[in-house]
This record gives C-alpha cells, sequence and structure tokens, in this order.
C-alpha cells in the first residue's frame, strides 16, 4: 500500500534551536529597543514568523524604522546561523525516528527561511533524510498558522492533504496542519504549559513517533501511487 507524506516541522520537531534563536532573537530586539526576553519566545511565540513577533512588539513598545530593523535582522540571522553550525543538536530521538521512517515520502515545512533549515539540517547530520524536500514559509510566501504552507507542500510533493502526516512542536503548526486537513501529530514538549488541540495526536517524543505514524498510515495512505521522486 502506498505510503502517505510525512511533513516534518523543523525548530524544536527535529532540531534544539530553539534555544538559541530565541536567545540571538532576544538580543536583536533589545538592540533597537524592543524589550524581549528568551522566555518571551519559548512561551509566547514559539514558531511564530519573526516579523509578526516584531510586529506585536512594536504595537506594544513603539515602531522602528524598517531600515533598523532590516539590519538588525541581517545581524541576528548572521549570528544564529554561526551558532547553529557550532552548538546546534537534534531532538532526542528524531534522528532515531527519521531512520526507522525512511521507507516514507517527507518533507520539512518550516516558517524560518530555506538558507536556515539548510544550514541546522546540515549541522545535524539530517540533510540526507531530506535532500531538496524543503518547504520555507519565505520561498512559499506563507507563513503557519496559515494551512497554505503546508498545502503548497503536499502539492508539489503530489499528494492531497488526507493522505499526509504532519509532525509539529509548535502550537501555530499544528493548527495550520489541522486547518490544511492533514492528519497531525503535536510533539508536545511542553504538556505543562500547552495542551495539544483537538483532533491531534499527542506525543512527548520522537521515540514514539514511529509506532504513530505506522498506525496512522492505514487510515491515510493514498489509493495510488502519487508522483514522488527522491531529491525533488
Amino acid at each position: 500500500m502506498p505510503l502517505p507524506l510525512l511533513l516534518f516541522d523543523c525548530d524544536g520537531t527535529l532540531v534544539d534551536s530553539e534555544p538559541l534563536l530565541a536567545d540571538e532573537m532576544s538580543t536583536g530586539l533589545n538592540s533597537v529597543g524592543l524589550p524581549f526576553l528568551p522566555s518571551d519566545y519559548l512561551g509566547e511565540f514559539r514558531g511564530t514568523r519573526f516579523r509578526n513577533i516584531v510586529a506585536q512588539l512594536q504595537a506594544r513598545h513603539g515602531d522602528v524604522s524598517n531600515d533598523r530593523l532590516d539590519s538588525m535582522e541581517t545581524t541576528m540571522r548572521a549570528n544564529l546561523a554561526r551558532r547553529l553550525a557550532q552548538e546546534l543538536t537534534t531532538i532526542p530521538g528524531a534522528k532515531e525516528a527519521l531512520q526507522q521512517l525512511s521507507a516514507y515520502p517527507s518533507a520539512v515545512v518550516s516558517n524560518g527561511p530555506e538558507g536556515k533549515i539548510r544550514t541546522v539540517l546540515k549541522a545535524t547530520g539530517l540533510d540526507h533524510y531530506f535532500a531538496e524536500r524543503l518547504f520555507s514559509g519565505y520561498t512559499a510566501n506563507c507563513w503557519k498558522p496559515e494551512p497554505c504552507l503546508h498545502l503548497h507542500a503536499a502539492s508539489i510533493m503530489g499528494f492531497s492533504a488526507a493522505h499526509c502526516i504532519a509532525i509539529d512542536d509548535a502550537l501555530v503548526g499544528v493548527r495550520a496542519a489541522l486547518d490544511a486537513g492533514m492528519r497531525v501529530i503535536h510533539l508536545n514538549r511542553f504538556p505543562d504549559a500547552e495542551t495539544t488541540p483537538e483532533n491531534a495526536i499527542m506525543i512527548s517524543s520522537m521515540f514514539q513517533l514511529p509506532a504513530v505514524v505506522r498506525q496512522l498510515s492505514q487510515e491515510v495512505s493514498p489509493a495510488a501511487e502519487p508522483y514522488y521522486s527522491e531529491g525533488k
């Protein structure tokens, strides 16, 4: 039976990049007068597009010129890329899950820039699992929590939404995939702080993922083989 498409979030699902991202965001935003703590990202804004965070902070604390914001973001992303290449680790169980699920067609669907996705996958040795099957909000010009990024990835890969399983740790991604009409697995690593939305399946560890995917595969497998090629 043909296998469903697995759509993986990146930050917080495959790689433990969020503490580094939160730290560099805090440094950058404070440098332009927008008060921000690393805990603000991990608590309130996890998974949110950076410019949406900036817009909300400006609404609270006052506007910052576009030139200052552009310069700050360029510096922030350069510093983050350096730290990701040097300090990044995988989420526990992510590599093992990808190995066990290697027969499934898969792709990465992330709100982050494509260059950042490539950096983190290469730094952690996960890049060969996905090749060029990387879908960035910046490339597609649509971001979670809107469902369009997941639908864009599914369409390019040749799958209907009903024949996809999305795996995401952030609520913005879980809701986006649910709104896209996909089956969703929520990697809830903060069960005391987050509640898994209705109709999503919660796991607390990536080590649990292969068994849940195999069970869901019986429900969502397409009736016919879709267009899919390695390295697409």
